[in-house]
């Protein structure tokens, strides 16, 4: 399976608190949704720290022109 987006991740995880609210889907399916939506949730922490990682800054150059820089990690 393709490793999705986080974008896309964040779709299905708003599909399935949308249908979770609803309150009217048998108790086994909840559970495979909420399980789907753990995981989801997971995913996407591991692709905001992963992009934490490279943020990158604009800055001047000592001629004035446009360096990136990378901004350090800190936890």
């Amino acid at each position: 399976m393709a490793k999705k987006s986080f974008e896309e991740n964040m779709i299905r995880l708003e599909q399935i608190v949308r249908t979770l609210e609803k309150g009217d889907v048998p108790l086994e399916e909840s559970l495979k949704l909420f399980q789907e939506g753990t995981e989801l949730v997971s995913s996407c922490g591991k692709l905001l720290d992963e992009a934490e990682l490279t943020v990158k800054k604009i800055v001047p150059g000592t001629d004035g022109t446009p360096t990136e820089e990378t901004l350090p990690y800190e936890q």
